[in-house]
């Protein structure tokens, strides 16, 4: 009896070693590409359903949270609230009640599946659009209720340093701003947990300027990825854009393999082809709009192609569709 459990339980522990093996290796850059649920999140109390239905899609998928800091009153404590801009009145959702709670049963599911080789399932984007430190410092404090969930590397002395990560179920990534490094990598003692990774700087005062002049950083232990907006490649914007060709194609491509090279994931926004009717009709902003569903299709194939780790649009299901047509081999099943 003893030995059989031995030789189960020993093998238990290899099965789960193979497994964690496995999850390390799939969170590294240029390992899956995964869809972006761009601004996924309610305005003025419409469209409440976006978390709903980029979860439909399947995972991995990644979850964008714009997210300010209400304070009507300095004698009371402040919270902050998920929504897209100013004014904000309270009446908006936090992200415990809007994303936290509402994953809750995929991230119970997944701790309980011993296989951990797709993980994470869900990164966690934040777009944190007002950095009062006490903001900052909340945002932290709720990360670490949380924290049994979220992917994590231990802080040390040495910043330049890339930590392997300890793969939870959630990924958690965060802006570029200083700001934020301070609270959620500074602030942090030696040997305590990282819970959120800060995006390299991008110098886009010329937007025709080559990769490595954009990006010049490697990754670090807090800063692991690298935010572009669509115009490095086109900078004539999403409405403008003429035909795809090439020679864009062959740019975007540089900009991946720049980002891998410097151990970064890659995340591209907002890829949108919808019509005026489908705009108007979901919130969705003209700017990120190309002049047709063909016309985005078409750079959503090669953003994938090439290996972009996240393509951000506000239709996520044509992307997630995409992206598991194309890349099912790398897909965990449902």
């Amino acid at each position: 009896m003893r030995v059989g459990f031995a030789l189960k339980f020993g093998a238990a522990l290899v099965t789960a070693a193979l497994y964690w093996g496995d999850a390390i290796a799939q969170s590294r850059p240029g390992a899956v590409v995964t869809p972006d649920a761009h601004n996924c999140y309610p305005y003025a109390g419409l469209w409440s359903d976006r978390i709903d239905r980029a979860l439909a899609g399947g995972t991995p998928v990644a979850i964008e949270q714009d997210l300010f800091w209400y304070r009507p009153d300095p004698s009371l404590p402040g919270r902050s609230v998920v929504a897209h801009g100013k004014p904000v009145n309270g009446s908006e959702p936090g992200m415990v009640q809007y994303f936290f709670e509402r994953v809750r049963p995929l991230v119970e599911t997944a701790t309980r599946n011993p296989n951990h080789s797709h993980w994470p399932i869900i990164t966690l984007n934040l777009d944190i659009k007002t950095e009062e430190p006490e903001h900052l410092r909340a945002i932290h404090e709720l990360l670490v209720k949380y924290q049994a969930w979220l992917t994590s590397a231990t802080r040390t002395n040495d910043a330049s340093h890339v930590e392997v990560l300890t793969v939870g179920p959630i990924l958690v990534l965060n802006g570029p701003s200083d700001a934020q490094q301070k609270v959620f990598y500074d602030e942090i003692p030696v040997g305590g947990k990282l819970l959120t990774f800060g995006a390299v700087h991008s110098d886009v005062h010329d937007l025709a300027a080559p990769a490595n002049k954009i990006e010049t950083e490697n990754a670090s232990n807090y800063r692991r990825w690298w935010n572009n907006s669509w115009i490095v490649i086109e900078p004539e914007g999403q409405p403008h854009a003429t035909a795809w060709t090439p020679d864009k194609n062959a740019r975007l491509r540089s900009f991946v393999a720049q980002a891998h090279a410097r151990g970064l994931w890659i995340r591209f926004y907002t890829l949108d082809g919808a019509s005026k009717t489908e705009q108007d009709t979901n919130g969705w902003f003209a700017g990120y709009n190309f002049p047709s569903l063909d016309a985005a299709g078409l750079r959503w194939i090669d953003s994938i192609r090439d290996g972009v780790d996240y393509l951000a649009s506000d239709q996520y299901e044509l992307v997630s569709a995409l992206v598991r047509k194309m890349t099912p081999s790398k897909l965990p099943i449902r």
